[in-house]
């Protein structure tokens, strides 16, 4: 046998991999393919372990920096005496025993909050936790001279606004000007610090709120210094493992690479799945996280210079939102033509106040009608924001008085967030078990049958979290599914799929270098953020008051703080705030057993992994790509270079010629090689999809875009643009008893085929420095355009359609074109009355075992 090689590892935290197999996760395993010879052997039970030397590494000293531990003891004892304090007057009597908060609290001040700015108990309260929690320079700067202990009187303390108002307080009471309240007082009053100070408030009391759990306002301040503390030791001279498996109350702590169900793989058991998930299609809901601040996709508004959050990018020639909306409607239709019923999925959406996410966010669903779906079959739910803190002394950065630079504390308060809000109640409401959980970024998560699958596999199986995984990619900043293996101090076993987020490898050994053939970290699959979850069982993690319902509390130093302060000076710090992963929910869902397993204990777990090609998983529009920058992982311009490789994967096994796509390097000076965007709706099953394209090419530089789900192609050769856009893709729009716009899937469609059809015509002018390809604004030459209003009908059979064309068809009409004796024979009908809902002809949608066949039907 070949030697093991050394893997990476920190004392008793242990890094080994596993082989990925394709069998399905809940049947018996097969026996996993021979190890590669450069990986260690791994067993679970009886068989031997290679370990290496557990003796802690030799490194330089950390440099100077503020030892957090007797911060953190204090703010610790403080917190237990708040949480045994029954009463508001019970808090603010303990709050205001803390030796800052006797300090900064002095009788001016307190009268300016109490008597001029009128602030309630719990108002009060909110501030002295701030100044407790060492960040009283939010409220305004202090004299740091001090007498015997004691700070000076209120004069000559406060060097800001509220100074102001003391000194003038103080002036008045010694000239008996009490009278002069209505003037120069509630002017002052009412400027702009109060304002900023009410603001304050409401996130003050968002925060404390929120993260009553783990106790509030202090309880973050706690968070912060402990993670920020961890992070300045790591590396060095401490026994991180042991600190780590006596916080998660275990005696050994291994992570391996996970079992995986490839669904590229086993194609009969994927198929399977996701008709499962067609089928549940009526038990699950929805969850979009979209409160992040998306600060590096620069996104601003081009009239008003306003940043924009995310959702609003215009990608493909619609928002990343309607994206969504568009693919999650395919799978609903895809439902109705199997089925022919309407199934109406609830849709959640977490927002945050961030760039005006949550006013634009429903302002742009206001605007689009609620997607035909119905203002009812939304909730929103706005997470709150937290402040962000310099990494070197965990202080709160600041742009000005009484204004913390503040973020969303990350998409993991998600879970939390939805119990506070109802949002588990209201899926129950609508008959929901489950719901599938997308990022707006990741443009390609709905491609072909993965997310139908792991919706599909979670139902069946019963289980309580999926994950949709893929290879890792160099450049791209993701973490790693895992399988964790624990000994807890009970002497039971547990095992549990998990997250590493890419910013925590250093305190798991993981080194952030080169992939390759032989580098543990490639033996780990990608984490994606694209989850099944059961809303029973992440109900009651959520639920939980503790800090269990905030998986994956994190602070990411990685990335520098930018922000501009009250001079207009701009700032780059390092920092980071606490955020929370909604993926390690998995945390709270291991599998105890009496004696350590062996191979395939993932078979029984309650979660698991889906794995297929990265393209049809993850590609993200989440960070700009700066001009000449080479570099195309998570940029928008990467993303459509992977749609165009998926349309080639689709279209290439319909008999039609289409060039392949090269590596992004050959394109990173020009556009892609063609542009293809086609509906969802026409599968999105590859498999429906490909029935309804068969034969023909498409050239090199053409365009084709295809907006309407019932289109047949047969031998169509294209080489130009190719355009066809129907009004009613999915079905038409009628007004309910509420008069909202609901739409009703497959009556009055628009329809189009295509066969033996030639399209030549000059096509896009690639040559055009206007041109934004992943936006699809493009200038043209010439076009072939087809618009379908209502349920018209487009035909075209035998003729060759060259130079510049443009067939509007009216609702109610279907439009033929075939060959004439002096060119086009172009006839206008109007659509028998019988076939007005149904339309003249149809696809009808059969399941055949684990398949989907298509038959045209012709009336």
């Amino acid at each position: 046998m070949a030697r093991a090689t050394p893997i990476l590892h920190q004392n008793n935290l242990l890094l080994t991999p596993r082989t990925r197999t394709s069998h399905s996760l809940f049947n018996s395993p097969k026996p996993p393919p021979p190890l590669s010879p450069t990986l260690t052997s791994v067993s679970l039970s009886h068989h031997r372990v290679t370990r290496v030397s557990t003796a802690p590494l030799k490194h330089a000293p950390p440099s100077p920096s503020p030892d957090f531990r007797p911060e953190i003891s204090r703010l610790k004892s403080l917190r237990s005496t708040l949480s045994r304090s029954k009463t508001l007057t019970d808090k603010l009597r303990a709050i205001h025993a803390d030796s800052r908060v006797k300090r900064f609290f002095t009788v001016g001040v307190s009268r300016v909050l109490n008597d001029y700015l009128k602030l309630g108990d719990y108002e009060l309260f909110l501030l002295k936790c701030v100044v407790a929690a060492g960040q009283e320079h939010v409220l305004g700067s202090i004299s740091e001279s001090v007498v015997e202990g004691d700070f000076e009187s209120a004069k000559g303390l406060l060097k800001s606004a509220l100074y102001g108002l003391v000194e003038m307080i103080e002036k008045w009471d010694v000239e008996g000007g009490e009278g002069v309240v209505g003037g120069r007082v509630e002017e002052e009053v009412e400027g702009k610090e109060v304002g900023a100070l009410r603001k304050l408030l409401k996130t003050l009391g968002e925060m404390e709120r929120f993260y009553d759990c783990i106790g509030g306002i202090i309880g973050y301040q706690i968070a912060v210094l402990e993670l920020l503390a961890q992070s300045r030791y790591e590396g060095h001279t401490i026994n991180w493992s042991k600190h780590l498996n006596e916080s998660k109350g275990c005696q050994l702590l291994e992570v391996h690479p996970p079992r995986v169900l490839d669904l590229s793989e086993d194609t009969e058991y994927a198929s399977q799945a996701a008709l499962w998930g067609i089928e549940g299609l009526p038990d699950l809901g929805e969850i979009y996280p979209l409160g992040g601040s998306a600060d590096r996709l620069g996104l601003v508004d081009p009239h008003t210079g306003e940043c924009l959050p995310a959702a609003m990018l215009p990608y493909c020639g619609r928002t990343l939102l309607e994206g969504l909306i568009r693919d999650l409607q395919a799978r609903e239709f895809l439902y109705f033509k199997l089925y022919g019923k309407q199934c109406v999925t609830p849709v959640a959406i977490m927002t945050s106040s961030a760039k005006n996410n949550h006013e634009r966010i429903t302002s742009l669903c206001e605007r689009l009608g609620w997607f035909g779906r119905g203002r009812s079959l939304f909730q929103f739910f706005e997470q709150p924001l937290v402040p962000a803190v310099g990494a070197e002394d965990g202080q709160w950065l600041v742009t000005r008085q009484f204004m913390p630079v503040c973020k969303p504390g990350g998409h993991g308060v998600i879970w939390k967030l939805a119990y506070d809000k109802g949002i588990f109640q209201w899926f129950y409401d609508h008959g929901r078990k489950g719901a599938t959980v997308r990022q707006v970024s990741n443009v390609v998560a709905a491609t072909d049958l993965t997310l139908l699958a792991l919706a599909g596999i979670g139902l069946h199986h019963g289980k309580k979290l999926g994950f949709a995984s893929c290879k890792r990619i160099l450049g791209a900043t993701e973490g790693i599914n895992v399988l964790v293996e624990k000994k807890n101090l009970d002497g039971m076993w547990a095992y549990g799929l998990s997250c590493i987020e890419y910013t925590e490898f250093d305190k798991f050994g993981i080194s952030e270098g080169p992939l390759s053939s032989h580098s543990l970290q490639a033996e780990f699959p990608a984490n994606t953020n694209i989850l099944y979850v059961d809303l029973p069982s992440a109900e009651l993690i959520a639920s939980r008051k503790s800090e269990t319902s905030l998986p994956g509390m994190v602070i990411n130093t990685k990335k520098p703080i930018t922000y501009v302060d009250q001079f207009g000076i701009q700032h780059r710090v390092p920092g980071g705030r606490l955020e929370c992963t909604m993926q390690n929910i998995a945390d709270n869902f291991f599998n105890a057993h009496s004696s350590r397993r062996c191979e395939g204990v993932e078979d029984n777990l309650d979660t698991f992994i889906v794995y297929n090609e990265r393209r049809k998983v993850t590609s993200s529009a989440k960070k700009k790509r700066r001009y000449g920058d080479k570099s195309f992982p998570q940029t928008p311009d990467g993303s459509l270079l992977d749609i165009m490789r998926n349309a080639y994967d689709l279209l290439s096994h319909c008999q039609i010629e289409i060039p392949k796509i090269e590596g992004n390097d050959k394109y990173a000076d020009s556009g892609p090689p063609y542009l293809i965007f086609l509906h969802p709706a026409l599968g999105p099953l590859w498999e429906v999809t490909r029935q309804k394209f068969v034969g023909g090419s498409i050239a090199e530089g053409s365009e084709l875009q295809v907006e309407v789900a019932e289109f047949l192609w047969r031998d169509v050769q294209l080489d130009g643009s190719l355009i066809v856009v129907a009004e009613n893709i999915l079905g038409s729009t009628t007004m309910d008893e509420n008069g909202d716009p609901k739409l009703q899937y497959g009556r009055r469609c628009g329809r189009c085929k295509l066969q033996n059809v030639k399209v030549l015509n000059e096509g896009i002018d690639w040559t055009s420095g206007h041109n934004m390809y992943w936006k699809h604004d493009v200038q043209r030459f010439e076009l072939l355009k087809v618009i379908l209003h209502g349920n018209a009908e487009f035909e075209a059979t035998d003729v060759i359609l060259q130079g510049n064309h443009v067939f509007e068809v009216p609702n109610g009409y279907n439009l033929k074109i075939t060959s004439g004796n002096s060119g086009l024979d172009v006839q206008l009908n109007p659509i028998e009355e019988k076939s007005m809902d149904t339309g003249s002809w149809f696809w009808n949608y059969k399941i055949n075992g684990t398949h989907i066949q298509l038959e045209l039907v012709e009336l």
